[in-house]
C-alpha cells in the first residue's frame, strides 16, 4: 500500500461522520445534514483525484488505500 496523508484519512472519517449523523432525522434537519455529508464526500473525493494524479496512480487505488487506512486506524489494537 502507498503512503496516504494523515489528511486523506482526516478528511474521509469526517466525510463518515458526516454520513452517520443522517440517522433518524427527517424533512428540513436531514436534508440539511445530507448537503453537509455531500460537501463533506466532495471534499475527500477532489483530495482523493489530486493525490492520485500527483502519485500517478488510478483514483480508485488510491481511494482503496485511504478507505483502508481510515478503518484500520479506528481498530483497537487490543483485539
Amino acid at each position: 500500500m502507498a503512503e496516504i496523508s494523515d489528511e486523506l484519512i482526516r478528511l474521509e472519517r469526517f466525510a463518515e461522520e458526516e454520513r452517520a449523523k443522517l440517522a433518524g432525522l427527517s424533512g428540513e434537519a436531514y436534508e440539511a445534514q445530507r448537503e453537509r455529508w455531500r460537501r463533506a464526500s466532495a471534499d475527500v473525493q477532489s483530495a482523493i483525484a489530486r493525490h492520485a494524479e500527483a502519485t500517478g496512480r488510478s483514483r480508485e487505488a488510491v481511494e482503496g488505500d485511504v478507505l483502508k487506512e481510515a478503518r484500520r486506524a479506528d481498530e483497537d489494537p487490543a483485539e
